[in-house]
């Protein structure tokens, strides 16, 4: 397993609607970050650093994209939502009952961090259930794909990292280290070398470079 520090590129924020809830889910949209803050989803330009636009919906943990729509976890539940209008198109049940924390979109399947069950679930988007299930050895934030590798935030004990994880047998593969005391909630990647990382209660979102070749 390799690792190193991990390069912060960009800080955005803090944001004072994240005050209180702290930021949770983070993802993409090939234009904006959206970034969950307890009882809205967030529009982020990431070029100007200004938020552009808000959803008033319950957003505890996870977001994802998945080209068309957003889901976004609050509490036991995962709801489908229309970023153009903010309607809640569907709901299902979230596999941890209120435990989750991050979210991804991939191979059509949504992937669901579990906080302190130390797992990610591939759930199926229609109905929640549960497809196969990946075990992780730290507390599982964030998650993301990108380029077929699967990279979740970790945050346990004041310390942080971003990590790639074998999808198969979930051994550690490359490990970016977090400066000592900055946490990562959500993370999502930009399709390329870059991720998004939630900061929690700190009301940032940082940019974090993705190393060539995973290290």
């Amino acid at each position: 397993m390799k690792h190193a520090a991990a390069e912060i590129v960009r800080e955005y924020g803090p944001f004072p609607l994240a005050e209180g809830d702290g930021i949770g889910g983070v993802t993409f949209d090939g234009e904006r970050v959206w970034f969950a803050s307890g009882d809205r989803v967030n529009a982020l330009d990431p070029d100007t650093g200004e938020v552009v636009g808000a959803l008033e919906v319950p957003a505890h943990a996870g977001t994802a994209f998945d080209g068309r729509h957003l889901f976004q976890i609050a509490e036991a539940v995962i709801r489908k939502i229309d970023p153009a209008s903010g309607e809640i198109l569907a709901t299902i049940p979230a596999p941890g009952n209120g435990g989750d924390s991050g979210l991804a979109w991939a191979e059509g399947s949504l992937w669901v961090g579990q906080h302190r069950d130390r797992k990610i679930h591939q759930i199926d988007p229609d109905t929640g259930a549960v497809l196969r299930t990946i075990q992780s050895d730290r507390f599982v934030t964030g998650v993301t794909w990108v380029d077929g590798e699967l990279w979740h935030g970790t945050w346990q004990d004041d310390a942080s990292d971003v990590r790639r994880i074998d999808p198969r047998t979930g051994e550690v593969l490359a490990r970016l280290d977090m400066p000592q005391g900055t946490g990562v909630s959500g993370l999502e990647s930009d399709g390329a070398d870059l991720f998004f990382c939630g900061g929690g209660k700190s009301g940032k979102v940082r940019m974090v470079r993705r190393p060539p070749n995973a290290l």
